[in-house]
């Protein structure tokens, strides 16, 4: 379930630096050496906004960019994921209700939702670095707020304070690295970020079991790891000025903006965040109404994180090599085949699902695939828009990719949980394949659409 997944129009270069920017050549050169040494590719060139076709060479930014930019996100969602079981711990070791605990949890979930569609806004008002340092210096406050009160209610803010700024690092940095990668090598960033991302889940609370789960050192761990990221962010050099910073829609009309421009993939986003996020939660609960042992079950959770880890960058790395491929039209024609594969993949484990009862090992199959393709759906949307934006209205996207991805992920435990309780060998597949068959079907129809 997220720094963060980085440009010229092919015209003469202006006395400002090519788009009306002031020209700093030196910083501009280093910053895009990072990117070759975090992605292990060269980044000599620049995306060019709203197409595939490359344009003159935007002179890179410093090196420490992407590792800034990476490494903050990594210190600030580790410290993040171990926060969170770390308190639910704490609430149900004080006596909270399940339900209340519950809530709090949900708390920082609220905060991201409530966030994402602002944060074009939050970006056109301080600029790109500016927002990157609020997201990193939010949560380190935060977290100093629970080691300074017990205080349930001011629990629940601090929580939603957490989310919201978990919310604005993952917008932004990933629209930042989906920006500035150039377009030979963009797929393999961002498909490298996102893996990136996906470690934090499983090493922040990692980090919690080696801890110790109730020992109340853990949140000086927390406010480490976060304080790490927050100095880490401060290493961000300067970013060229967004070419539509001041006539860019912000908000929510920028974001209604974006769902129309991008409807396909919006879809895409949540298919994937339906089949990686949302029924990884639920696959214990599927793997006991098949009848399998506690552990076993369990263990799918494993089958599909690791499906998750191993299949974004290689998705990425493929999409880079197709795009310079005339058989399929174009760099986006690419993507689309791409894409159409992983909701092939996830469509055909999903007609699995009546065999798994009689072959329990299959369950595991099923759920790598599921993991893979549908984080791989995610990664290759965010890489067909930052292909084809810049600036401000890449946020905007890259809000509503986050927001259709996370829609998903939460609809897919909910009714997934209803399902398996009412009618786990009919209704529970037919769910599943109410969303991966028109998944399937759309990006089908769109890929023939672009070959022709």
């Amino acid at each position: 379930m997220s720094v963060v997944a980085m440009m010229v129009r092919a015209s003469r270069p202006s006395p400002t630096g090519g788009r009306g920017v002031r020209c700093n050549a030196p910083r501009i050169y280093e910053f895009y050496r990072s990117c070759a040494f975090c992605a292990s590719a060269t980044l000599g060139s620049a995306m060019t906004p709203r197409t595939d076709t490359p344009s003159q060479p935007h002179p890179p930014l410093h090196r420490r960019g992407l590792w800034a930019i990476f490494g903050a996100t990594f210190f600030q969602l580790v410290g993040y994921f171990m926060l969170l079981p770390y308190l639910l711990l704490q609430l149900k070791g004080d006596g909270v209700s399940t339900t209340l605990a519950g809530l709090f949890a949900a708390s920082g979930w609220v905060g991201i939702f409530a966030v994402t569609p602002f944060v074009s806004a939050i970006t056109q008002r301080l600029g790109r670095r500016p927002t990157l340092w609020l997201s990193g210096l939010v949560p380190v406050i935060a977290a100093a707020g629970f080691l300074l009160t017990d205080s349930l209610p001011l629990w629940f803010a601090l929580e939603f304070i957490a989310g919201a700024s978990a919310g604005l690092r993952w917008v932004l940095a990933e629209a930042v690295v989906a920006e500035f990668a150039p377009p030979e090598h963009r797929g393999r960033m961002v498909g490298l970020f996102e893996t990136m991302v996906g470690t934090t889940f499983v090493i922040g609370p990692a980090l919690l079991a080696w801890v110790g789960p109730q020992r109340p050192e853990n949140l000086w761990w927390v406010l480490g790891a976060l304080v790490i990221g927050l100095v880490i962010s401060a290493a961000i050099p300067r970013l060229p000025a967004a070419a539509d910073a001041h006539d860019a829609r912000v908000g929510l009309g920028g974001v209604w903006h974006a769902l129309r421009a991008h409807p396909l993939i919006m879809a895409v986003g949540f298919v994937g965040g339906f089949f990686e996020s949302g029924l990884t939660s639920i696959l214990p609960l599927y793997g006991l109404a098949l009848g399998m042992g506690a552990v076993a079950a369990a263990l799918l959770v494993s089958a599909s994180g690791l499906g998750s880890a191993l299949m974004m960058l290689p998705a990425g790395i493929a999409v880079d090599r197709l795009s310079t491929q005339p058989r399929w039209g174009s760099a986006h024609g690419a993507r689309l085949a791409v894409m159409h594969a992983c909701a092939l993949l996830t469509l055909l484990a999903t007609v699995l699902i009546p065999f798994v009862a009689g072959m329990p090992w299959l369950a595991a199959v099923v759920a790598f695939v599921w993991g893979g393709a549908g984080g791989s759906l995610y990664t290759l949307a965010m890489i067909d828009i930052g292909s084809r934006e810049q600036g401000i209205t890449l946020v905007n996207s890259t809000a509503v990719l986050v927001l259709s991805y996370t829609l998903g992920g939460v609809l897919a435990p909910a009714l997934g949980a209803l399902m398996l309780d009412w009618a786990p060998t009919v209704g529970f597949p037919l769910l599943l394949l109410a969303v991966a068959g028109p998944g399937w079907w759309l990006l089908r129809r769109a890929q023939t659409t672009v070959r022709v």
